[in-house]
């Protein structure tokens, strides 16, 4: 099993390292009701997590791949193709990301933030007017409706699925994916919580670290993740 989660961690990392995902959350810790609708994005996200991927677990042991033989060709072929529009947002991400992350640092108000980072919805200027259930609804969307995060949420639960754990270890490591992938999320909004106004400093050198790494880190993992499942992929085929 810890070879299994080993496996799962450059995913999760894949999730967690989304720049959609932190420019919304910076929007939101920016807000006027920067406390309740953090605490209300970090379970609507913790939420998109595991509906994902229980989703996918359900889906792939309907579909019986975990057969006592080799799997179906189709789920090779799914894991490739999955890689490679995983190779292709590793790209995208590299190339137009840095940009857009470096002007968010730089952001102060909901409507800055929008303005750096324009596939952000339109909406999301209006942050500031937000309530906790929209709040919420963004940080399950940013996460259910972003393809890259929900792409590897399936992949891990392919893998789950493939490894025909029992039920006490399959809970165990989707408890520690699960956490993997919310954690960062979870942070700054507890550090918010805990210290109010005076968190602002600390959240702005984050920021700026954000600004300066994240595009190439997140390419950098999106990268890797690719090269291993066309590996697998690939080599299940031969």
């Amino acid at each position: 099993m810890g070879e299994l989660v080993l496996q799962l961690i450059p995913v999760a990392l894949g999730i967690v390292l989304s720049p959609l995902a932190i420019m919304a959350l910076v929007a939101i810790l920016v807000s006027r009701l920067a406390r309740v609708n953090g605490v209300a994005f970090l379970i609507g996200w913790a939420a998109g997590v595991i509906a994902v991927l229980l989703l996918g677990l359900w889906i792939f042991a309907a579909l019986d791949v975990q057969a006592p033989q080799k799997p179906p060709v189709w789920v090779d072929l799914l894991r490739i193709a999955i890689a490679l529009f995983l190779l292709g947002a590793a790209v995208w991400v590299y190339r137009k990301g840095h940009a857009h992350v470096k002007a968010m640092a730089v952001a102060t108000t909901p409507q800055a933030v929008v303005a750096a980072a324009p596939q952000l919805p339109g909406w999301l200027q209006t942050v500031s007017t937000f309530r906790p259930g929209r709040s919420a609804a963004l940080g399950l969307g940013i996460f259910v409706l972003n393809p890259v995060d929900a792409s590897c949420a399936l992949l891990a639960a392919l893998d789950l699925t493939l490894a025909g754990l029992d039920t006490a270890p399959l809970v165990g490591v989707v408890a520690v994916f699960w956490v993997v992938s919310v954690l960062p999320i979870a942070i700054p909004v507890i550090y918010v919580l805990v210290r109010g106004a005076a968190a602002q400093p600390s959240l702005d050198r984050l920021r700026d670290w954000v600004a300066t790494h994240t595009n190439v880190l997140n390419a950098a993992l999106l990268l890797v993740i690719a090269v291993l499942q066309l590996q697998k992929g690939i080599s299940a085929l031969l």
